[in-house]
């Protein structure tokens, strides 16, 4: 009992010096393949300001972007409740059900493509997208929308301000534009950006160990980078086939047979508070998902310690929400 004790405070300690040698500090190795957050993820092509970022805040919040009136943005992506809003798959006009799990937004804007098919290349692309979907917001064109938005006096003051050099403002473009400025500030700084930063005490001796198994695992080679993930698409079932095979993925964008299962690698920030998990939201506990992972991407099986530590690694990912850049404005 006592050579056990023994054996478990050499461990510890041993870990310990490891957290030391190799931990906090954005030049360590965790820093070069993870990376910490920016405070903003800017777009030279969207640059934001305060105008075009209200705007886009207001927009996301309005239900009077669809067809009947009843769904934002944020019903299905919930700014309080980490960007989602925690059903396998969504509720749109009149009822519907959506095919896919709705991701989170938050730090999505640094992700190199959007939606889980990687159809849209930005947040601003992707804006659009719900907007004009029959069975999410359903409206039937973007002049519909642009037209609706003018014949609300606020908004056509809004737009002229975040706009001002444009001779018609208020555009389903320009909507796009805003609310991608909007997004664009969701960023959730978590405690492993400030073990990152040179904080070793920010993160606990089981979320270290976690981090190890995630690396020397193999599960670092798709989610990697500042957003853990989101920097890539794989295929889903990679080593051994994934239990559904009912939605093709990428391929129903490309209709190449090569992207069948094909899906963009979500990124991990605050997957914790994210669940149900998947494209297809079917699964909801987290420590499932990882074994899963390891199963169908990696071909390996963890045992119940590595899966307990990487599931408390991946808690370190849930970040401060921006309370004050989400609170909900007042509708025009």
């Amino acid at each position: 009992m006592r050579k056990t004790a023994t054996l478990t405070a050499i461990a510890a300690l041993a870990l310990t010096a490891q957290m030391g040698r190799h931990g906090g500090g954005p030049h360590g190795p965790h820093g070069r393949m993870m990376g910490t957050l920016p405070k903003q993820i800017a777009s030279e092509t969207n640059p934001a300001t305060p105008a075009k970022v209200a705007l886009g805040r207001t927009l996301f919040y309005d239900p009077r972007l669809s067809k009947d009136g009843s769904t934002s943005c944020n019903s299905c992506h919930d700014l309080s409740n980490y960007g989602v809003d925690g059903k396998p798959v969504s509720t749109g006009v009149n009822g519907q059900k959506g095919g896919r799990n709705s991701p989170t937004v938050y730090n999505a804007a640094g992700h190199v493509l959007q939606f889980w098919d990687g159809r849209a290349a930005d947040v601003e692309e992707q804006a659009k997208g719900p907007v004009l979907n029959p069975i999410e917001m359903a409206m039937p064109d973007g002049e519909d929308l642009a037209a609706k938005l003018r014949a609300i006096p606020g908004y056509v003051k809004m737009f002229a301000k975040a706009f001002p050099e444009a001779v018609e403002p208020v555009t389903f473009d320009n909507m796009a534009l805003a609310i991608g400025a909007f997004e664009r500030g969701l960023v959730t700084p978590s405690r492993w950006d400030s073990f990152l930063a040179g904080n070793r005490n920010a993160i606990t001796e089981e979320e270290f160990a976690g981090h190890h198994e995630f690396m020397h695992g193999g599960c670092a080679q798709c989610h990697n980078g500042a957003y853990v993930g989101g920097g890539s698409l794989q295929k889903a079932g990679l080593k051994v086939a994934w239990p559904s095979q009912a939605d093709p993925g990428r391929m129903a964008v490309t209709k190449a047979e090569t992207d069948r299962m094909v899906f963009k690698v979500p990124s991990l920030r605050n997957v914790a508070k994210t669940g149900p998990y998947f494209h297809d939201g079917s699964v909801t506990e987290l420590e499932k998902a990882v074994e899963m992972m390891a199963k169908h991407q990696l071909g390996t099986t963890l045992d119940g310690t590595q899966k307990k530590q990487i599931v408390a690694w991946l808690n370190s990912l849930t970040g401060e929400i921006p309370k004050d850049y989400i609170k909900a404005p007042k509708l025009p």
